[in-house]
């Protein structure tokens, strides 16, 4: 990696294939961003214990498919660092000192604690027996991010708290042993287009409502025949308005030019086109769009020790820089050596 780039970072579960949402919201983003930065993806297969410490029999898989998933999405091993969270003991060494200094109400009013807390309630589980691991996420996400002492997270603005704590413990550390060993990381805000599940909710795959990065030509068209338009539309000769199309018509204004926009809306309009033939046409939209993705998907899966590789190389490379970070940390501290 080139040492006069800035520093960006940034992970993401492994919950299995991903989904339109991921691509628009994340990978769209990463990739621009590996073209200027000296940047560190990660797979957080940690974090994913922390909801789901006693599910672990889909975990290989969903780290293979989340690979795959970016590796076809255009994210490229030559251009980034790519690695499994796991793989990074620097990270748990450095999660065990910033643990040390970080005051126990700042771990509390985390709103990443919070959501995940928000999971938990939601699975009937029991919020005040948070496991030790759970509580701790926020000052593990903190570790991640200072294990490569990143100038950078990309983030939406809905998530700019969540970067709020790693600044205050990258100061409080710095404070403590006077030093300016840490940068006070910032988030770097993107523009995250809103792309709705078919049924209108937030796209999950808990909620069996998205769209898959990896769904063929025939599964996109099935699951787009079920996407919400104007729920006042009962028929196929009344006239919709646009505005009240809670799915369908915002997925054009991510997949269709302002001439193809301004067609469905006049068709919805006038009742020249229906829902159904809209549906198709927004299909054939998404379906060309990802067809070159899907593809060299399809190349990747025939050698599955190729995405094994690409997760053992980078590792070993975030290896190499959080070693560098965390040797400085042991300094800083005074530790024996």
């Amino acid at each position: 990696m080139e040492n006069n780039k800035k520093v960006i970072m940034s992970g993401m579960r492994p919950t299995g294939k991903l989904h339109l949402g991921h691509y628009f919201g994340v990978l769209e983003n990463w990739k621009k961003l590996q073209e200027e930065f000296e940047c560190y993806f990660f797979i957080a297969d940690w974090h994913a214990l922390t909801t789901k410490y006693n599910e672990t029999s889909s975990m290989k898989q969903n780290v293979y498919d989340v690979a795959l998933d970016w590796l076809a999405c255009g994210l490229d091993e030559n251009k980034s660092v790519i690695y499994l969270q796991s793989k990074l003991p620097q990270t748990a060494e450095l999660h065990i000192y910033l643990s040390m200094i970080t005051p126990q109400n700042w771990v509390e009013r985390d709103p990443t604690l919070k959501d995940l807390a928000k999971i938990m309630k939601d699975k009937q589980e029991n919020v005040s027996d948070l496991s030790y691991g759970l509580f701790g996420y926020p000052v593990l996400m903190t570790a991640d991010i200072l294990s490569f002492n990143a100038d950078f997270v990309p983030v939406g603005i809905d998530q700019v708290a969540h970067v709020e704590l790693t600044r205050d413990i990258a100061r409080r550390f710095n404070n403590i042993y006077k030093t300016d060993y840490f940068v006070e990381t910032k988030p770097k805000l993107t523009e995250i287009p809103l792309l709705k599940g078919l049924d209108g909710n937030k796209m999950g795959k808990s909620f069996n409502n998205d769209i898959k990065i990896s769904d063929d030509e025939e599964m996109t068209l099935k699951k787009v025949k079920t996407g919400i338009t104007d729920r006042n539309r009962m028929r196929r000769d009344d006239k919709g308005n646009p505005d009240n199309c809670e799915v369908i018509y915002s997925y054009w204004k991510i997949f269709g030019s302002e001439d193809e926009q301004k067609e469905i809306c006049q068709g919805c309009k006038s009742a020249s086109l229906g829902c159904a033939d809209c549906k198709k046409m927004l299909a054939d939209k998404i379906n060309q769009r990802f067809a070159p993705i899907r593809q060299k998907r399809i190349e990747l899966q025939k050698d599955p020790d190729y995405i094994r590789q690409v997760l053992i190389e980078g590792s070993r490379k975030a290896a190499i820089k959080a070693q560098e970070i965390l040797d400085g940390v042991v300094d800083v501290i005074g530790m024996y050596k």
